[in-house]
């Protein structure tokens, strides 16, 4: 049997100690984002618009189609200017893929579109305008964008259940945040 001095048993304490602390460290937990962002959460955007208190969708959409869907238009409630660097949804209905992202100027579309099947004859022709996603989007503290962001999905097998959750990435100032708004679209095939 190996006996030891108790100041050895001190330090090979401390050293499992520093080692459980640094493993614990390295996990990634809820609060920080994928890729390792140092991004805080952030309260900027508001969160009560409509887009943020109710379901879109469809009940009609079929196996293979194509749905643009504008996650919640960004209102920047505090003073200072906020400038969005990404935006995503965080849990798509099974049977639904994300193809992409976009963030296009309200003037171009005529407004917001809420939801609207690729190649119809009333979506907007979103390949044809110019598309902002690639670039910082300056939303004046106080003021709605005038830009809006939208992820474009695909149909691969009957959805099950809703997409939900939207999240904009964005610096004030030197900080980076992240915000999670509400949002759900609901798409049903027959």
């Amino acid at each position: 049997m190996f006996q030891g001095s108790r100041a050895s048993s001190i330090r090979i304490r401390s050293a499992l100690l520093v080692a459980a602390i640094l493993a614990l460290s390295s996990c990634t937990s809820d609060s920080t984002p994928a890729g390792g962002s140092n991004a805080l959460p952030g309260n900027a955007l508001d969160g009560s618009g409509n887009q943020s208190n109710g379901i879109v969708g469809n009940e009609n959409a079929k196996v293979g189609q194509v749905w643009w869907f504008a996650l919640p238009l960004p209102v920047n409630s505090s003073e200072t200017d906020i400038e969005i660097t990404s935006s995503s949804v965080l849990e798509p209905a099974k049977g639904l893929k994300v193809l992409g992202y976009g963030a296009y100027d309200l003037e171009d579309t005529e407004g917001l579109p809420l939801m609207a099947l690729e190649g119809s004859g009333d979506a907007p022709k979103f390949d044809e305008l110019k598309n902002h996603a690639n670039e910082p989007v300056t939303v004046k503290g106080g003021e709605e964008s005038e830009i809006f962001f939208a992820v474009r999905l695909k149909i691969e097998a009957p959805p099950s259940g809703t997409t939900r959750g939207c999240r904009y990435e964005y610096q004030q100032g030197r900080q980076l945040y992240r915000q999670t708004l509400d949002c759900e679209l609901d798409l049903r095939t027959n």
